[in-house]
């Protein structure tokens, strides 16, 4: 049965002090709460899509914060970052937590950016091949440059711990073939609308499990968005679905939002809310997280505030996956 995390992306309205600051006691409720893992989203520039443009401050804080929940990027889009600098801050933030963090990378990168960064007009696809590479031999401790440098601290074992987001099959077959950890999103481009994501990624596990290596153990991430609520906050969460939930429905699946029933609008975007009986029905019938070795839950897009949000964790915590039979570390 699935382990259960909890993912963040740092989008509560507020100021970049509160947003570290809550992000920081959402982390430790959820260690309090049973959780696995914690993870963060990496966002450049546009703070509409995420509060956070380097993760390692936020997971060095997180690290000594924490004493046993796994700490890990989802993701850092490597084609963005250079992958010794990108090492070497894993490295320190795995050593300052002891062994706990989960490096979770992915190929794909917004055009501006990569110009931002002086990346412009390369091949993002050969450029995150060999990037990817690069990281993955100085994590190994293998020579750096004709000087022959290796990464310093060198962490042990965080090679074995590197996670692969995609969308697509062919992505999930790499992750596979490499022996890493496969993610998956809590959304899947091209769907139409009532596609139930849960049963999309079920080809993409399969090709992920036919490519991994004899002896390899599977790691599959899914992610989720769910917002679990007591009855007397139903409508105080749910004020804040016709805001970036709406957005994501236009944004995504090209319909028109308001034309939507909430239900409809949460069904859509695969968001899911309500009591501890509801999320543990909806997520129930979700076969792809069940077939995962860990379902990570974000409260995004519905972004209910930071009081609900950690209510969310400990009701996900101590009521839903143990009803679901998913494993909760004491």
């Amino acid at each position: 049965m699935p382990r259960i995390g909890f993912f963040t992306r740092l989008l509560e309205t507020g100021t970049a002090g509160e947003r570290y600051r809550w992000a920081l006691e959402q982390i430790q409720q959820a260690e309090r709460c049973g959780f696995s893992s914690a993870w963060v989203a990496q966002h450049h520039f546009n703070a509409k899509e995420g509060g956070l443009p380097t993760p390692w401050p936020l997971l060095g804080a997180a690290a000594q914060a924490t004493s046993r929940i796994r700490l890990g990027t989802a993701v850092v889009t490597l084609p963005h970052e250079n992958p010794i600098r990108t090492a070497e801050d894993a490295a320190v933030v795995d050593v300052l937590s002891g062994g706990r963090f989960e490096f979770g990378v992915a190929p794909g990168a917004s055009p501006q950016a990569l110009e931002a960064f002086g990346y412009g007009g390369a091949d993002v696809r050969e450029m995150f091949a060999q990037k990817f590479a690069q990281l993955r031999a100085a994590l190994r401790g293998e020579p750096i440059g004709e000087a022959g440098f290796t990464l310093q601290p060198l962490p042990s074992g965080l090679d074995e711990r590197i996670w692969q987001a995609t969308f697509s099959v062919s992505g999930a077959e790499r992750a596979g073939r490499a022996g890493d950890g496969l993610m998956l999103s809590r959304i899947q481009p091209g769907s139409r609308p009532g596609d139930r994501v849960g049963q999309q990624q079920l080809e993409m596990i399969e090709a992920y499990l036919a490519q991994l290596p004899e002896g390899s153990s599977p790691r599959i991430l899914a992610s989720r968005t769910a917002v679990v609520v007591d009855e007397k906050n139903r409508q105080v969460a749910l004020k804040h679905l016709r805001t970036r939930v709406a957005a994501l429905a236009e944004r995504n699946l090209k319909v028109d939002a308001a034309t939507l029933s909430d239900e409809q609008l949460l069904a859509y975007t695969n968001t899911y809310f309500g009591t501890v009986e509801e999320v543990t029905e909806q997520l129930g019938a979700d076969e792809a997280a069940a077939r995962s070795t860990e379902v990570s839950f974000q409260v995004h897009s519905l972004d209910p505030g930071h009081e609900l949000t950690l209510r969310s964790i400990e009701l996900l915590g101590t009521e839903v996956a143990p009803r679901l039979g998913w494993t909760v570390e004491s």
